[in-house]
């Protein structure tokens, strides 16, 4: 069965033949331009089946003005966490006004108060990855049910455990078609896109966070670190459980 284009559709083939669709697609796409990789897996899964996640970092925003250059109607959500920086709420807001588009919050099922009186007070100190799992992967994963693809901002360059990374995946955590729009570039394009495109972005990025999380689990990074070595500082931990699922 062909998609609208009359191309062979992700959505209809055996399993085998999903991955190695997914394989060759990637192979194609990886030296275009993000927004002709938006393109094609919104062509892949239609409008109403993909789904922008944006966390308003760098690589977020930028997205965000790439998928509205191809489709305004995609839906775009947040995970609200309760637990966000003001300067990242404040650049939703911002985004909002200038692209006159809504964004979807997701909530846990839990509030920090139910959080706090069901596991203890500041479950991030004690077990960040149990926090982690009842504040965004338990509601990512009931979200993206709804779906049969999403767009993400990872880049191969962010991390080791992203470093394998490419512009299309087939997602087993999730079970849906997994987009990288951004997956080979570089953060100096990133910025460049930003900087021409006079997006607005996280004035955080300006004060040594090249990576934003939440607040209790985020500090600036010194010279000569790891642009991630500013998330859940001195613990083993670089992940917080979204993106570390293999999708080969």
């Amino acid at each position: 069965m062909a998609n609208q284009n009359g191309k062979s559709s992700v959505l209809v083939e055996s399993e085998q033949a999903k991955l190695e669709f997914l394989q060759e697609a990637a192979h194609q796409l990886k030296n275009e331009h993000p927004i002709e990789i938006i393109r094609f897996g919104i062509e892949q899964v239609g409008v109403s089946g993909i789904t922008l996640a944006c966390s308003f970092g760098a690589e977020d925003v930028a997205l965000v003005d790439m998928l509205l250059k191809v489709d305004k109607d995609v839906d775009i959500f947040y995970l609200d966490t309760d637990l966000h920086f003001a300067e990242t709420y404040e650049v939703r807001d911002r985004l909002k006004e200038r692209y006159q588009k809504d964004f979807i919050r997701v909530s846990p099922a839990l509030t920090l108060e139910e959080q706090a009186e069901k596991y203890g007070d500041e479950l991030w100190k004690v077990n960040p990855d149990q926090c982690c799992r009842i504040r965004k992967v338990e509601p990512l994963k009931q979200f993206l049910r709804g779906y049969q693809g999403w767009i993400t901002g990872i880049r191969r360059e962010q991390s080791p455990t992203r470093a394998h990374t490419e512009v299309v995946e087939w997602d087993r955590a999730f079970g849906l078609v997994k987009i990288n729009p951004l997956a080979y570039w570089t953060n100096a394009q990133v910025w460049e896109y930003i900087y021409s495109n006079d997006i607005p972005y996280n004035k955080l990025h300006d004060q040594s966070y090249p990576s934003i999380g939440c607040q209790p689990c985020t500090r600036p990074v010194k010279p000569g670190e790891d642009p991630r070595a500013g998330r859940w500082a001195g613990l083993d931990k670089t992940e917080c459980g979204l993106h570390n699922s293999p999708v080969r």
